[in-house]
């Protein structure tokens, strides 16, 4: 129990970490709009992946996580500096799509429910004509 709370410490810190490089040290044009969601660690501390959301399109998606990609070096060494273990976790980035699919639903469920009062409108119409007869 005492060993996973240090490991989400641990991702946690991670993730503020590499938050705070994202938005002032990494100047990659490459890199677009980026936000870190998650981090997951493994059990002994020797690998780190970062979980990350770009805004944009497909094309935008792949230059920003190439940028990333390409300042690893930079990225693993800043961690290694800022979060003190013994052994730096080998770093890697996974594109996060969990806010993409959150926004798809958000529309699949809007567009049911212009859905729902549509046809209730129409059966509230029906109801009004056929009672004037």
């Amino acid at each position: 129990m005492a060993k996973q709370l240090r490991i989400e410490k641990l991702q946690e810190l991670i993730k503020q970490e590499m938050s705070k490089m994202l938005l002032k040290e990494l100047k990659d044009p490459r890199i677009g709009f980026v936000t870190v969601t998650d981090v997951e660690m493994t059990g002994d501390l020797r690998e780190a992946k970062i979980f990350v959301s770009v805004m944009g399109d497909e094309e935008k998606v792949k230059s920003s996580l190439e940028g990333l990609n390409s300042a690893l070096g930079f990225v693993r060494r800043e961690i290694g500096q800022r979060v003190r273990l013994r052994f730096t976790p080998e770093i890697s980035f996974a594109l996060d799509t969990s806010l993409d699919y959150g926004d798809h639903i958000q529309k699949l469920l809007l567009q049911v429910e212009g859905d729902f009062k549509d046809d209730d409108n129409a059966k509230r119409s029906g109801d009004e004509n056929s009672g004037r007869e």
